[in-house]
């Protein structure tokens, strides 16, 4: 089985990752969209316009499956994708979802978002998780982030700072909901932060549990073959996937 994944960068490899670890797939044809990074200070008609063009990269492949891992995509895209889309498409947000009600069933917990600005401005993460009967709910855009992550940077003072600049004063959370690909490649930086106290809510991870609920897919491929796009800088990008993927 031949899948696509998308992201607007570098944070897709956070799903890679986790795909190529459960050996799912025979074939990932990955694509960053690096020339226009990040997706998450955009209008919403632009978003769609982007992840609409991304599609047409991936008609030059025979894919059986898109995954778009990027949660600003997943929040604002998906039906017009998948209404274009002669295969199934599927997104991240409501995967996390499914991860955070199997992993934390207390629906008094405090729980935090960090996301984009137009994934938290979109309140799919919110509305969604409100109507599961969660109560605290806390919702932050820590764009500065995505940068970061872009430039190979998942720890260290630069990291240290940003964090401190949006998460000072904040109750420590129970879970912290990931609602961005490029924020798994600090996660050791953000569990550090919070003394390793919340629970992480991955998406890399959240897919794979959501492919084997819905699909019935198999874990019996001992190898996958990755090959990597961007519309900018492939070299820089593929840099990032040696190191965050060990290649």
């Amino acid at each position: 089985m031949k899948i696509g994944v998308f992201d607007s960068g570098v944070g897709g490899f956070s799903v890679v990752k986790s795909l190529l670890k459960h050996k799912m797939f025979e074939e990932i044809v990955y694509y960053g969209d690096t020339a226009r990074v990040p997706y998450g200070t955009k209008d919403q008609n632009t978003i769609i316009r982007y992840s609409l063009e991304a599609m047409e990269f991936f008609n030059n492949f025979d894919i059986d499956l898109l995954i778009t891992a990027c949660n600003t995509v997943s929040a604002y895209a998906l039906p017009d994708m998948r209404s274009k889309s002669s295969y199934p498409v599927v997104g991240v947000i409501e995967s996390g979802i499914k991860a955070l009600q199997n992993k934390l069933p207390d629906r008094s917990a405090n729980i935090l978002i960090i996301a984009t600005q137009s994934t938290v401005a979109s309140k799919r993460y919110q509305n969604e998780m409100a109507q599961l009967g969660y109560q605290n709910i806390t919702a932050i855009a820590t764009g500065l982030l995505v940068p970061v992550v872009e430039e190979g940077l998942f720890e260290g003072k630069i990291v240290q700072s940003i964090m401190e600049y949006y998460f000072e004063g904040l109750e420590r959370p129970d879970a912290i909901i990931l609602g961005c690909t490029h924020f798994p490649l600090l996660s050791r930086a953000i569990s550090n932060y919070f003394d390793g106290h919340p629970l992480l809510i991955h998406s890399g991870e959240a897919i794979v549990e959501h492919l084997e609920e819905t699909m019935k897919l198999n874990r019996s491929f001992e190898q996958t073959k990755l090959t990597i796009f961007a519309s900018d800088n492939v070299e820089g990008l593929r840099k990032v996937a040696n190191r965050w993927l060990e290649l």
